[in-house]
């Protein structure tokens, strides 16, 4: 439980239980400006699933996740919420975009791989966690690899002496018995007679003497051991010496040869409709049976000695609970994010051919894996009865009622998200912890240039995307980044030459940069 505690804390993630609806809605308010109401129905959707793990199995298993659809124009934050929710929870999370799958029958991905890829995604991180709680013993164990590297021989145990009363055996010919007693005719049994030597201590009493040459003898191997004795003292002290030296950082540059394994890496196949999650697993049963081939490789020891962490820590995790705990937790908490769900829904009365065949195939596809299947992955058959589906889509072509009954009925809950204008613009550039304006005052930073943005620069950026986006395609929040690109273009490429320097952005400077954007009436010709 404290191992679990420490590696959510690691990652970032908050215990689910601790986590209010209120709570949930704040952490989202640091990152993402605006759409309370996405922001309050994903929060509602992540306590239910807190609220159904504390209920008893007989009625927990009959309530169903309320999975979501957002609906709104792009850039407005529907991926983010999704995104940043999951990593709040840490729970196993997967972005797909619903354009790339296809109808059985057609050349594609099928729908199935969502699921395989959010299990991928799970076992990626509950491995992650555990190699997290025994990184410590990891770093031991490569520590005394890279000793045994620079330092052959000195690690390895010696042979203990032969014990002097140990048994003898020796054979001393062989012999064949006849069971029918018949002569020379029918089968024979041969055997082996051997001669037990009883050890001197137990066949010899106190007054006899010892054998001629015994005493001569123990004498030379009280000398070999003590000899034997001073060469181990001498060895340990240099391995002690560069144990120091290695923890001291002073050995890092050192080049090392190291032996690494190697798995077989197979072609990346397509296949029309089912059966690729099948190959892929005979085709990794395979690269276990061979084992993979060995590698000799000349690296830094810095470079080593990551390798020989990696390497040991996948050695101290236990394979098979990194399958079963991972599951548990994709199947419990995980969440899947279908974008672009509207570019699959057929427009008018679903008639015609091309395309819209393949789009409405696809949609039945989708609709078993959103109402609960069990999709067979290389980590045994994971359930998708209780996995969170929020599909998103900006519908300003088709309509959510163009999307086959049976799928509007699984995405019960649907929430529309607001256009971004001006006001939201503003706080997007200066309230978020990764704001714009912090992320490229960062950036330059680098380069020792330091940039300040005046309030009047940011109410003037803020104004101009919303003029963009309402003369042009309105593409949200993305237009910020283009805005700033154009803004920010000469200064990135001469930063290098004129720094160290502080150049403040004001109003005047933007409208300076941007003169072009400002006059000209085509304004795509200069953004998107």
């Amino acid at each position: 439980m404290d191992e679990k505690k420490t590696s959510e804390k690691k990652s970032g993630a908050k215990d689910l239980d601790s986590l209010t609806p209120r709570e949930i809605v704040a952490e989202l308010d640091k990152y993402i400006v605006g759409q309370k109401k996405a922001k309050r129905a994903v929060a509602v959707a992540l306590r239910n699933r807190m609220r159904r793990l504390k209920l008893e199995p007989e009625i927990r298993e009959d309530i169903a996740p309320k999975n979501i659809l957002m609906i709104g124009p792009t850039g407005v934050g529907k991926t983010e919420i999704a995104r940043r929710l999951a990593r709040l929870t840490g729970s196993p999370f997967i972005k797909v975009e619903a354009t790339k799958y296809t109808e059985v029958g057609y050349v594609g991905r099928d729908v199935e791989s969502m699921i395989r890829d959010l299990m991928a995604a799970g076992v990626q991180m509950v491995k992650q966690e555990m190699q997290e709680s025994v990184t410590a013993e990891a770093e031991k164990r490569a520590e005394e690899a890279l000793l045994d590297l620079l330092l052959p021989g000195t690690g390895k145990k010696r042979k203990e002496q032969k014990p002097q009363g140990e048994a003898v055996v020796r054979p001393v010919g062989t012999f064949s018995i006849n069971p029918n007693n018949t002569g020379g005719a029918g089968p024979s049994l041969m055997g082996a007679a051997i001669q037990v030597g009883i050890p001197a201590f137990f066949s010899r009493s106190p007054d006899q003497e010892e054998p001629a040459g015994q005493a001569e003898t123990e004498t030379g191997e009280a000398e070999n051991a003590e000899i034997s004795g001073e060469e181990a003292a001498r060895e340990s002290s240099t391995r002690e010496k560069f144990r120091a030296m290695l923890r001291k950082g002073k050995l890092e540059d050192r080049m090392v040869e190291i032996t690494v394994s190697q798995t077989p890496q197979f072609p990346t196949i397509e296949m029309m409709g089912g059966g690729l999650e099948e190959l892929e697993s005979s085709l990794s049963g395979f690269a276990n049976l061979f084992g993979g081939s060995k590698k000799k490789k000349l690296v830094t020891l810095g470079r080593a000695r990551e390798i020989l962490i990696a390497e040991e820590s996948e050695k101290l995790i236990d394979r098979e609970r990194v399958s079963d705990d991972a599951r548990q937790r994709v199947e419990e908490t995980g969440i899947v994010f279908i974008d672009e769900i509207d570019k699959i829904a057929v427009k008018g009365d679903r008639g015609g051919g091309g395309p819209d065949v393949s789009r409405e195939g696809v949609q039945r596809d989708i609709l078993p894996i959103v109402e609960g299947a069990t999709v067979n992955t290389k980590w045994g058959p994971v359930n998708t009865d209780h996995i969170l589906f929020i599909a998103a889509g900006a519908f300003n072509v088709s309509k959510p009622s163009d999307l086959i009954p049976e799928l509007q009925g699984r995405f019960p809950l649907r929430v529309e998200l607001d256009s971004l204008g001006k006001e939201d613009f503003l706080r997007i550039l200066t309230e978020p912890k990764n704001a714009l304006t912090k992320q490229y005052t960062g950036l330059l930073g680098t380069e020792g240039i330091e940039i300040e943005f005046a309030p009047d620069a940011v109410d003037r950026l803020a104004a101009l995307a919303a003029e963009v986006n309402s003369r042009l395609e309105n593409i949200g929040a993305r237009r910020l980044h283009t805005i700033m690109e154009a803004l920010l273009e000469e200064l990135s490429f001469e930063a290098p030459d004129i720094a160290p320097k502080k150049i403040p952005i004001t109003a005047a400077y933007v409208n300076e940069k941007l003169s072009d954007l400002v006059t000209d009436q085509d304004l795509g010709r200069y953004i998107l």
